[in-house]
């Protein structure tokens, strides 16, 4: 069966003192662990997406905002219907403020009602593979550590 649309996805990349921040969240039913951002609204860019969804999780702007990774292979989207493919942009970038959200050092820190979300940071050379939910943050994790070895 071939996708009948994309979905586009956008997510940050904070990196600081040799820690990633990563979001714990309850959605569909399962907690997931990913790196922070959103969808993509049509007429949007991909940068104005970025500053939007912190803005929206974290009540947090961004600086300092580079390119980092394009999805380069076919990947399906996993909780949507119907059958759609994923396309997620990655960029680097920086706080420009502490958030105001809510932190924790424990994976899953909160009760789970859909919805839910908790931001945590963790060390980027100790971050595994297993560690994360979605296929292509897994793709993005390796290059990351390559990248800052």
């Amino acid at each position: 069966m071939k996708p009948k649309k994309f979905n586009i996805r956008v997510y940050g990349l904070v990196i600081e003192k040799n820690q990633i921040l990563l979001t714990d969240e309850f959605r569909f039913g399962m907690r997931m662990a990913k790196f922070p951002g959103g969808g993509l609204k049509l007429g949007e860019g991909a940068i104005d997406c970025l500053k939007r969804e912190m803005m929206e999780e974290m009540s947090v702007d961004i600086t300092n905002i580079q390119h980092f990774y394009t999805t380069d292979f076919y990947q399906e989207a996993r909780f949507v219907e119907p059958l759609q493919q994923v396309l997620n942009i990655y960029y680097t970038c920086d706080l420009v403020q502490r958030p105001a959200c809510d932190f924790t050092d424990k994976p899953f820190d909160f009760a789970e009602k859909e919805g839910a979300q908790v931001f945590r940071w963790v060390r980027l050379q100790k971050l595994k593979e297993d560690d994360l939910t979605l296929p292509i943050d897994k793709v993005v994790l390796k290059k990351l550590q390559q990248h800052f070895s």
